[in-house]
């Protein structure tokens, strides 16, 4: 079977029942299938084959889904870009990707007007599981991005875990804040909500001003989320946060680790005690803590159906369906990142309990985890020896109360520390932007230059 054959559940089957609600307007399911039916065709009209890529630089729109929606049906690769890249990380990833097309604000309306005009018939396509679906890039320690090759299979097998173990049915009420160009809503968001047959309402993003509102007006029995909005939701006025909780049926927290403070807080002030996951880009969901039972802060719970996981010196493992089919024309990634005997090495390390619960304990490498967004220091390192007068740059995280951790610079030479800022402003995503610029006399390295950044000052 391929995503359609699951898609269909609701596309077809429910295509007069209301699927999403988009910025005052609802679309049933079946307004849903002709939209993308014509994107396709229009698509088509313009030469997309199967096994061809489409970036989309995008936020959160109903189009948004009306192009992906056209992309499985035509076998086209979909590839989203975070919408707070700038144009050094937008070339790269179009440089490595090699769309056939970008579509974003400017070059949207033209292909929207070109599928007014286009059939509303599906096109037929051969498609199977193994069918790359999309590519997600991710970033890596040398601060080159990867494309995460992700099939049909690995999206439904993904889906499938997650609609049973959270029991997510036609009957829920969705409310989802979280960017689509990003896993935790494209892969668990998306497809648990077309599979499911249940009524989505979509934001743009979450904005904690009017968040509160949101959930008040449209009563959701379903809410995904970072640690970054969960800390947000706990400024909910407490009659506010009971009559958010009477409705709700399960909040799920992913992307970052949750702190026990805030699980304990929210649990408090919703009554509600927040489901907490563990997935990646190249892998999905691959643990979670129970629907029924314990949800214990601080752990992600564990091995979904079908994932088998252990832990070899230190580090987590996993394999299964959901594991990703490889990096984009990158064999000897993707060669590194297995085990002889098919276990992906996911460079978390992690500590399981004498009854089953997993634990994470930080990243192998020096990964930063800021408001559920993945920051690898050496992607700013190197921007940052770019600029004149910086000899030396060593890029670390450290502890903040919203955001979970923020990256700071410490940097030998002479420079400018504002025009810094607004160089990293200009050419990266907000959320890597250093929050501190600290001159130091030297960087701590070993006797064979390798940086010790514990050793830095804090």
């Amino acid at each position: 079977m391929h995503l359609l054959h699951l898609f269909d559940l609701s596309l077809i089957a429910r295509c007069d029942e209301p699927a999403l609600e988009w910025n005052g307007t609802t679309f049933t399911f079946g307004e849903l299938e002709s939209r993308s039916n014509r994107v396709a065709n229009a698509l088509r009209a313009r030469g997309f084959v199967k096994g061809d890529r489409l970036c989309v630089y995008l936020a959160n729109r109903v189009e948004l889904i009306d192009i992906y929606l056209a992309c499985v049906k035509l076998g086209v690769i979909f590839v989203p870009i975070n919408i707070l890249y700038r144009d050094r990380e937008i070339a790269h990833i179009t440089g490595d990707a090699e769309p056939r097309v970008l579509i974003d604000e400017q070059s949207l309306p033209a292909l929207m007007d070109e599928a007014a005009h286009a059939d509303d018939s599906r096109p037929s396509e051969s498609l199977d599981g193994p069918t790359p679906a999309a590519i997600i890039y991710t970033s890596g320690t040398t601060g080159a991005s990867k494309g995460a090759v992700l099939t049909h299979d690995n999206f439904a097998a993904n889906a499938v875990n997650l609609l049973a173990a959270w029991q997510i049915g036609e009957r829920d009420r969705f409310l989802l804040a979280l960017p689509l160009f990003h896993i935790h809503a494209l892969g668990n968001g998306l497809h648990t909500w077309l599979i499911s047959g249940c009524r989505l309402r979509l934001l743009e993003r979450f904005d904690h001003r009017s968040a509160i509102d949101e959930l008040l007006e449209f009563q959701p029995t379903l809410f995904f989320g970072v640690p970054t909005i969960y800390v947000r939701l706990l400024e909910t006025p407490i009659e506010a946060a009971r009559a958010i909780g009477a409705t709700m049926r399960l909040f799920v927290s992913g992307s970052a680790p949750l702190p026990a403070r805030v699980f304990e807080q929210f649990r408090e002030r919703f009554g509600h005690a927040i489901l907490e996951r563990y997935g990646m880009t190249e892998t999905f969901m691959n643990l979670s803590n129970p629907y029924v039972g314990e949800r214990r802060p601080g752990t992600v719970g564990f091995p979904l159906p079908g994932i088998a996981a252990r832990i070899v010196d230190g580090e987590l493992e996993v394999k299964g369906a959901n594991v990703f089919a490889g990096y984009w024309r990158r064999p000897e990634a993707t060669a590194a990142s297995f085990t002889e005997d098919g276990f992906f090495r996911t460079g978390d390390l992690a500590e399981r309990s004498t009854d089953g619960y997993y634990t994470l304990l930080g990243r192998r490498g020096d990964l930063i985890i800021s408001g559920g967004f993945n920051i690898y220091p050496r992607e700013i390192e190197e921007l940052l020896l770019e600029q004149a007068g910086v000899r030396e740059a060593a890029v670390t995280g450290v502890a903040d109360e919203l955001r979970g951790e923020v990256p700071i610079a410490f940097l030998v030479g002479d420079f400018d520390e504002a025009e810094l800022e607004r160089i990293c402003r200009a050419e990266l995503a907000s959320f890597k932007v250093p929050r501190r610029f600290a001159r130091v006399d030297s960087i701590p390295r070993t006797a064979l230059g390798k940086v010790q950044k514990h050793l830095l000052p804090r």
